[in-house]
């Protein structure tokens, strides 16, 4: 499964979102200008566009490309399509 096999590179992800969390309540907490608590949640947001990006694509290789059985692709085509259209709203 790729989210065990990139375990290592997606925790690191989600502690770099973590701190960036912190630094954002950081800021808010020393009511700090709102540019740098703009500029932390653009970064917040992009590091989770990152981790989304990252686990779709191993699901898509791992569940779809390299998946033999068509009616498992359907499902897992669909259960990601789920996930998308949950994710871009």
């Amino acid at each position: 499964m790729h989210t065990v096999k990139d375990k290592a590179k997606l925790l690191a992800r989600v502690k770099r979102i973590q701190g960036q969390a912190s630094a954002l309540e950081k800021l808010l907490a020393q009511e700090q200008d709102c540019a740098a608590i703009l500029q932390q949640i653009a970064a917040i947001r992009g590091a989770v566009n990152g981790l989304m990006g990252a686990v779709i694509e191993g699901h898509l290789v791992d569940h779809l490309v390299e998946e033999e059985s068509l009616s498992a692709r359907q499902q897992e085509a669909e259960a990601i399509l789920q996930v998308i259209r949950s994710y871009l709203k």
